[in-house]
Order: structure tokens, then sequence, then C-alpha cells
């Protein structure tokens, strides 16, 4: 019997559609919703707030980093979908010992690809799966590239906080031709001071829609305080939901680059 191995070890069998999926990300839960599997779906997270009325059908089990263990083992899940840097490894593991756990590790848009396949693999999904896969690259060879700017892309505010280099965000600003201006040594989501920030002298700073929220407020102030520099705010779903969003997101990003272009 053929069978997929995640970054973990879990080994699930393939060959059938599960009937009673808990899916503890938000963006793999539009992913298996656009994969037809809305029946299958038996449990979500809080945050799975796409497509919206899941919310309102499916059981809810916690968030993406406390999930509720005895509200999953009352669905008596088939196939448990998670993902390494979202979720709790203790807490996966401890569920991968009673039901069969797959756990994605996505860093790129290339390892957003793969896991797009692996899941309609591991969904008895393939064609579907394969038809997004073929959209989003479709979408991605169309975008032309920015030229290095310096960037700084915020997530938080309280305290200020980056996307590093080493997260799906930065490679998101990379497919956009851009040099991310992180701090390296400070983690992957390294936080930042003001002074810190204007001594990397960026080019362009992206303020997030989230998670953390930021206004054109937040914007008018920071481009008071990083002189000579474009701030912008952006979708935050559209850098950061590496599923089936990512057929909209390539498009997203060519219009973004083509408004900063003309910036400069």
């Amino acid at each position: 019997m053929d069978e997929l191995t995640d970054p973990h070890g879990h080994v699930i069998p393939l060959g059938r559609r599960p009937q009673r999926i808990v899916s503890t990300v938000p963006s793999q839960t539009e992913l298996l919703a656009h994969l037809g599997l809305e029946d299958q779906l038996a449990g979500i997270t809080a945050y799975c707030v796409h497509p919206q009325h899941l919310l309102k059908q499916k059981t809810v089990i916690g968030g993406t980093k406390d999930l509720q263990i005895e509200r999953i083992r009352t669905l008596q899940p088939d196939l448990i979908i998670g993902n390494r840097e979202e979720n709790i490894k203790e807490q996966m593991e401890l569920l991968a010992r009673e039901f069969p756990v797959w756990i994605s590790d996505v860093k790129t848009v290339d390892d957003a690809l793969d896991m797009i396949v692996k899941v309609g693999k591991l969904t008895a999904t393939e064609k579907r799966s394969c038809e997004i896969h073929q959209k989003i690259q479709a979408e991605r060879n169309k975008l032309q590239p920015l030229p290095p700017l310096k960037v700084a892309y915020f997530i938080w505010k309280e305290p200020y906080m980056l996307a590093g280099p080493d997260t799906f965000i930065g490679n998101i600003l990379q497919e956009c031709g851009l040099k991310n201006i992180a701090p390296a040594g400070k983690g992957r989501y390294p936080e930042i001071s003001l002074e810190e920030l204007q001594q990397l002298k960026p080019d362009l700073v992206l303020l997030s829609s989230e998670p953390w929220s930021f206004t054109a407020k937040d914007a008018h102030f920071m481009a008071g305080q990083i002189h000579k520099t474009l701030v912008k705010i952006v979708d935050g779903a559209l850098f950061s939901w590496y599923g089936s969003r990512m057929q909209t997101c390539f498009k997203y990003l060519q219009a973004f680059s083509e408004e900063v272009r003309l910036s400069y």
C-alpha cells in the first residue's frame, strides 16, 4: 500500500478518502474546502475563518497553539492535518499516539506547492490539488520581480516585530525581488525598535493587515519616523496563507510590485 511520511516521521496510508478530518491550521482548512472536502471536515480551529460559514457548521477545537485535546478525541478523526510552525509539537505528538496525524513544514513557495499536492494525495483529491498547484505556478511565472529594495515587513506592534528571511513571508518577499533586512540571529520573527529600524535604512516598510491589523494612522506615524521610505499597508493573508489562497496571491503581488515600482 502507498503511504506518505511527514517531516516528523508520521506515516499515513494512502488510497482512501478520510471522512472525519480535523484541521489545525487556517490556510490548510481553506485548502481542504477548495479540494471539495467541506463535508469531511469534522473540526477546525477558532482562527479558521475562511470559508466563513465553516465556523458555524463545524466543531471548533480551540486555537492553533491551544488545541482542546478532549474535544478532538470526541470527534474520533481519521486524519489530523497540522503544521510544524503553527501548532505545538507536544500537542501534535500526543494526538499522533491516538490518531493519524500529518504535519506540514512550509517555509517557501515551493514547500507550499509540495504541501498542496501531498494533501491531495492524503485525501484522495489529487486531480483537484494538481489543478490548484498548476494555477498557482502559472501566476507565479508571471510575476516580474522588483529591484532589490531593502524591506522591513511588520507583523506585530506591541512590541514591533518583523518577519525574518527564514519564514514563508520572507520567501514571498524574495519572490518579489526584495531584500529582507530583519536582523539576523534574533529568531524568525525578531523584535525591533524604531531606532534600530532607522539605522537599517529601509527603502520600503510593509505593515501587515494580520496578525496585527495595522491602520492608516500607523502608516502615517511610521512614515514620519523613517524618512525617505515608502510605507504601505499590505494584505497579510496574501503574504502568509500558504494554501489555495495562493491562487490569488501572485496577482496581488504583481499589482503590489507595480505600485512600488511607480513610487521609485
